[in-house]
Formats: C-alpha cells, sequence, structure tokens
C-alpha cells in the first residue's frame, strides 16, 4: 500500500515521476503516504494555506500542504503556495507567512520525544526509526501526552459527523455508488447524537489548550513520533497488529497521525530508512504557525542521511517556483 487519500501523490513524489506534489490532510492523509513511500510532507497549520480548488471531506479538519523528496523542495513549495492572491477559502488566515527556505538552516531544535500512548500503539520497527532520528537531535526529552487518546476520539467523531453531512444527500440518492467500507463510516456519522458530537468539539479545545501548555510547560520546539504504527502493508490487507492487538488497517493506518488533525497543528514528516527497508516517516509536531521551526528540523534529519533516496534531479529552488 501507498497510503491513505494522497497515495498517488506520494508514489509520484517517490518514484521521482515529480519533484514535488500536492496532497490533503484530515486525519493524515499526507502523513501516512509520506511515511509509506518515504518521503517528506508538510501539514501546515489549519488556515495557513489555502484550500480553495480543493474537495472538502471535512472543512474543520481538512488542509492542504506538499510532498517532496527533500526538505528544501517542501520549504520552496511553502513558500510557493503561501504567496498571496485569491484564497476561495473561507479559512484561509489573513497575511503571508514569513518564507521558509531561509529558515530550514539555523541554531539546533529542542525535541520532545513522545512516551506512552504513541510507542503503546507502535511496532518495534516504528519505534526503531523513531530512536534513530531522536539521536540526531542534542537537545532532547521525554514528554507523555495522556490527552492524546482522547483527541484522536474527538477527531474521529467530528470527522464522521461532518463528512456524512457532506455526503448525506447522495447517500440517500445513490447508495452504491460509495466505497462499502467508506459508506457505512458515513451512514454511522449521520446517525451520531448531537451531544456527542458537542462534547467532542469541547474535547477539541480542551485538546488544543492542553497541547499548547505542554509546549509552554517543556520549552521544546517540537514533538517527535511515528507517523505510522507500521511500514506499508500488503495490498488488501485489511487487519494490522497495533500494540499486541489485532485492529481494522483502513482507521487505524492513520492512528498516530489522528491526534493532531482536530487542533491544526503544523506537522512535518520526515522518512527514516535504509537501503533495503521499506520506508516509515516519523512526524515532527510544532506549535501554531511555526512551520519554520518543524523544516528546520526536519533538514538537520535529513542532513544526518537516514533517507535512502537521492534528491531528485529536479530539485526545485526559490527561482523555479
Amino acid at each position: 500500500m501507498t497510503g491513505g487519500s494522497s497515495s498517488g501523490s506520494g508514489a509520484a513524489t517517490a518514484a521521482a515521476i515529480a519533484p514535488i506534489s500536492l496532497g490533503s490532510d484530515t486525519n493524515g492523509s499526507l502523513r501516512v503516504p509520506a511515511s509509506l513511500c518515504g518521503v517528506f510532507s508538510l501539514k501546515p497549520t489549519y488556515g495557513r494555506l489555502s484550500r480553495g480548488g480543493s474537495y472538502p471531506f471535512v472543512d474543520s479538519l481538512d488542509h492542504v500542504g506538499p510532498l517532496a523528496r527533500s526538505t528544501l523542495d517542501l520549504a520552496t513549495a511553502y513558500d510557493a503556495l503561501t504567496a498571496p492572491g485569491p484564497s476561495r477559502d473561507h479559512a484561509h488566515a489573513a497575511g503571508v507567512a514569513e518564507a521558509a527556505v531561509p529558515g530550514i538552516s539555523g541554531p539546533d531544535v529542542k525535541v520532545g520525544i513522545l512516551r506512552g500512548w504513541f510507542e503503546e500503539n507502535a511496532s518495534d520497527e516504528a519505534l526503531d526509526r523513531r530512536d534513530r532520528a531522536a539521536a540526531v537531535f542534542p537537545i532532547r526529552s521525554d514528554m507523555v501526552l495522556d490527552g492524546a487518546p482522547a483527541g484522536r476520539a474527538a477527531a474521529y467523531l467530528i470527522t464522521n459527523a461532518e463528512s456524512a453531512d457532506l455526503h448525506l444527500k447522495d447517500l440517500r440518492e445513490a447508495p452504491g455508488e460509495f466505497d462499502p467500507d467508506t459508506r457505512d463510516r458515513f451512514f454511522a456519522g449521520a446517525l451520531l447524537p448531537g451531544q456527542w458530537v458537542l462534547r467532542a468539539q469541547r474535547v477539541r479545545r480542551w485538546w488544543l489548550d492542553d497541547m499548547l501548555s505542554a509546549f509552554a510547560r517543556s520549552s521544546v520546539d517540537v514533538l517527535l513520533a511515528p507517523a505510522t504504527p507500521v511500514t506499508a502493508p500488503l495490498l488488501g490487507q485489511r487487519m494490522l497488529t497495533v500494540g499486541g492487538r489485532e485492529v481494522p488497517l483502513r482507521p487505524n493506518l492513520g492512528l498516530l497521525a489522528q491526534p493532531f488533525s482536530c487542533i491544526g497543528l503544523p506537522v512535518v514528516t520526515v522518512p527514516v530508512f535504509a537501503s533495503g527497508e521499506l520506508p516509515l516517516g516519523v512526524q515532527l509536531v510544532a506549535p501554531p504557525w511555526k512551520e519554520d521551526v518543524a523544516l528546520r528540523a526536519a533538514a538537520q534529519l535529513e542532513a544526518a542521511g537516514f533517507t535512502a533516496h537521492a534528491p531528485s534531479q529536479q530539485s526545485a529552488h526559490p527561482s523555479a517556483a
């Protein structure tokens, strides 16, 4: 498998068909393909980049962002996407983002290694890749985010409710045209009690406040965790082993990405794999509007040589963008 909703972009970038591609991320659909295909991705802060022209799924969680084969390409694509112009997106933040390309070189970042739930739901292989990445950063500390499972649950409920509402007309008129697994999730979302959705929104706010407090207390610049619990599963595989448990593959491949989805934090995915290994990425999670910090951490990790891909021969640069 090459991942979730942006898997075509992930595969095309990994195969050097294009040095840069675009994807969307609601609950991990940039980060999962990047992890499984061995490329870089950037999920920006919610509202940072316009979603104009993309097809919506969950309005309050949807992001657009680039995938690339190097940090420089990723930062260059991000800079191009922040250029001023008509946004056609009600959630697009006003103003122009600070250029990221100059910011990918600089002082070492302070990294918080996510323990607890993020370890319990990852394979030994995923934790080994995380540890390889962590060893690159001289300033690091351990962190536990007890609210992660609640944040993931909130993201799941909000996703089901909003996506079901978007597709409700088509579900009523042409249910047979939907993928059966997707259709059943939409039906379940349409039947969620309103009080559950309201509670999920309250948890979402609490989880964001908890995350911002964690950054402030710890003084770390970015958080580090595996992007996926495993390397790429086989095509047609329906179950996944996570934390010693057999779980359905489709809703759990993005398990480790989902807690950061409903609170809109910027996340850079960096591939960590050696020649002969299947790719598996790590997430570098930054506070809101700190894409440049996450990209700087990604550049430091890339410089350590953990990426088996050579950069694309058509590598982007500011003048080309």
